[in-house]
This record gives C-alpha cells, structure tokens and sequence, in this order.
C-alpha cells in the first residue's frame, strides 16, 4: 500500500461518481477487501462505514484504517450482504459500493437487492459484476469450481495455465492497441493488487456469477434507479462497471 494507489483508488472513485469531494456524504463499502476504496471515500471527505464477510479481510481494512486514517469517521465490522438482520441494521447511506463482491456471494441476485435497498433516496449505487460471456463463462465457472475443490499442486496448475492463457490474450490485446494507434495503458494497477494476486483471485474466485447489462439495467430500473455511468469490459474477461441514482422506492421485492 502507498499514496499511488491509494491516490488511483480515489480518482477512480471520482471519475465514476462524476464528483471530486464527498465531504458530508456517507459511503457504505460492501465486501471492503483490503479498505483501499473506503480510505479513498475516507480521503474525498465521506463518513465511511465497512464491512466484510472475510475476517482476514475485515483485519486487514483496519490495519489500513490504524496505519493511514486513525481516530477518522470510518468503522470496519464483519457481515454479510446476504443476511437480512444485519443489512437492516445498516440504515441507508448517500453512497452504496461494492466493486466485485455480490457475483461472489454465490447469490448474486438477491445481493444487488439487498445493496440497492441500502441506497438513501437520490443516493448512488457503484457496482461492479462480471461481464456474461455465454460459453466462455460457463467454462471459467468449471475451472474455478475444479479450483476450489483442488490440492496446493493441482491449484499452481491451474494458476500458471491460466496466466499463460491470459497473458498471451494481454499481449495481443496491447499489439492491436498501438497497432490502430490506440493508448497502452502503463500506469498503476485498479484495483491495488499485485499481478499475482490477482490472477489467483481471478481463477480461484468462486462461487462465480455474471450478469449481462441489460438483465442489469432492468433489474435495478424496477426497484426504482436510473443508470447514470457505465464502463464495460467491452464483451471480453472482467467486469461491468455500474453507478446508478436512486430517483424512487421502486416496486420490487428483492426477491431473485
């Protein structure tokens, strides 16, 4: 962890929520990982509350929060969007975020719902999901599924194939990039991990769903939010990028 990421975390942030200062605002940051998003809100000026299933990831977000934010608005606790109790107990806040979480719940539905259920009225909802590419999701789900029910040799297997695969799919990608004379981007890695950790996150990620835009967009639109920034992974590996605006309560069920 140090300033370049944390400072690529919150333009991030910014570029998406289409703000440069969340001063006065309250940010929820579901399934928190690390805490580098919510020191980033922290860092914009919001009222930050955290959490995550994980209690090695909870750890770790508040050694972040001891190290880079101490006696700051910010509060870690471990939970789960999953758990109706708990999410109730939440209240609602002007920023809801969740970036490659809820595909991970192995409910993937029913988690959307219940975060866009946290949103305040003219509140946003940023949210990432991984993007549906028919067969080829279908077969990372087996790769993933064999992952998890794997031995430490048969894991290291699966890793190096894949970085192999991948990589020679990056390679490509970055040829026909200069190729039509298109930016090849250099700079500090999204989300703040190594490349190693996260192509092991990439492969070992599972429960693993996917939602297409469309299915997405009406979804969220019956429970009452308007989409107001989208940025995909243009049909290819990764996820869809969301912020949707609460205009009203909707009339869905939150059922999936």
């Amino acid at each position: 962890m140090d300033e370049s990421r944390i400072e690529n975390a919150m333009e991030s942030l910014t570029r998406a929520l289409g703000v440069t200062d969340l001063t006065g605002r309250s940010f929820l940051d579901i399934g928190c990982g690390s805490g580098l998003f919510s020191l980033a809100a922290h860092r914009l000026g919001a009222r930050v509350r955290s959490f995550d299933y994980d209690p090695q990831s909870v750890a770790a977000s508040g050694e972040l929060r001891r190290r880079f934010a101490p006696d700051s608005d910010w509060e870690v606790r471990q939970g789960s969007i999953l758990d109706d109790a708990y999410t109730r107990s939440l209240g609602t806040y002007d920023i809801v975020y969740s970036w490659g979480v809820l595909h991970h719940t192995g409910a993937m539905w029913q988690a959307i719902a219940n975060a866009s259920a946290l949103v305040a009225p003219d509140g946003l909802l940023f949210i990432s999901l991984y993007n549906d590419q028919g067969l080829n999701s279908r077969l990372w789900w087996q790769v993933k599924r064999h992952y998890v029910r794997s031995g430490p040799f048969a894991r290291r297997v699966l890793v190096e194939a894949s970085g192999t695969y991948l990589g020679a799919r990056a390679v490509l990608a970055r040829t026909l990039r200069r190729a039509c004379g298109e930016p090849v981007d250099r700079g500090v890695r999204a989300r703040g991990m190594s490349a190693r950790h996260d192509l092991v996150d990439w492969v070992g990620g599972f429960p693993f769903e996917v939602a297409a835009p469309d299915k997405v967009f009406a979804f969220l639109r019956e429970r009452g939010f308007d989409l107001c920034f989208l940025k995909t992974c243009q049909g290819g590996i990764g996820c869809n990028e969301y912020v949707f605006n609460r205009t009203s309560a909707g009339h869905g069920d939150g059922a999936a």
